[in-house]
């Protein structure tokens, strides 16, 4: 499946043949040594964020558990149902205990040192890693 996958238009896969030491940098034991292996550190980060909140609609909702031979549109229409459902919930309910455990998973997986991903943009560390 990986070999599908290509860049396009606000997607970007991750380097091929680069490792992202993800179990060594939750260890503090790597630090990423040039620009690729940050990228792809970054993101295998936030695909572990992304699976998380798949992983919590499909506990929440059941209907994306399984194979869906609805027509696209309808398909479409599902998932913003779940995901505006899931919204209402966790505006309204004071404790949830399916999202205790992905905010458990998120909390395993965070750094101390490392910061939220709130925007994109470049920083001189970047630049000033070996390429």
């Amino acid at each position: 499946m990986r070999q599908l996958l290509q860049n396009g238009d606000g997607f970007l896969t991750p380097y091929r043949g680069v490792r992202h030491h993800l179990k060594e940098q939750e260890q503090g034991s790597v630090v990423p040594k040039n620009r690729k292996e940050v990228f792809n550190l970054k993101h295998s980060l936030a695909r572990n964020v992304i699976e998380c909140a798949f992983r919590l609609l499909k506990s929440r909702c059941r209907i994306l558990r399984s194979t869906s031979y609805y027509p696209i549109k309808v398909q479409n229409r599902i998932i913003m149902a779940c995901c505006l459902l899931h919204n209402f919930l966790r505006k309204e309910m004071s404790e949830d205990h399916v999202e205790v455990q992905c905010d458990e998973f998120e909390e395993a997986m965070r750094d101390d040192n490392d910061e939220h991903i709130a925007t994109i943009g470049t920083k001189p560390t970047w630049a000033n890693l070996e390429r």
